[in-house]
């Protein structure tokens, strides 16, 4: 194997779905600028996410838009034209 080609700076940080709230804790190399507080009362460095394996419809069974800032809303307003034309 070649010597010194992964990371050093493995750290725990947490991962939290902003979604449902749900978070967990792993280790990781992510640069981030947020921190939180975690239940053993330590900080730690946060990622927020969109969606995780509590909220993807693949994991959960269930078929759910997630709409972040309106990106769907803005997507049928700019096409709008298009669809009335083909009716």
């Amino acid at each position: 194997m070649k010597k010194d080609i992964h990371p050093k700076n493995y750290r725990l940080v947490v991962f939290k779905d902003m979604s449902n709230d749900y978070a967990f804790i792993t280790r990781s190399t992510v640069n981030t600028k947020d921190t939180i507080e975690w239940e053993d009362g330590k900080e730690y460095p946060l990622v927020k996410l969109e969606i995780s394996s509590k909220s993807h419809p693949f994991f959960t069974g269930k078929m759910k838009l997630v709409d972040t800032a309106g990106r769907v809303d803005k997507f049928r307003n700019r096409y709008k034209k298009f669809q009335e034309k083909k009716k």
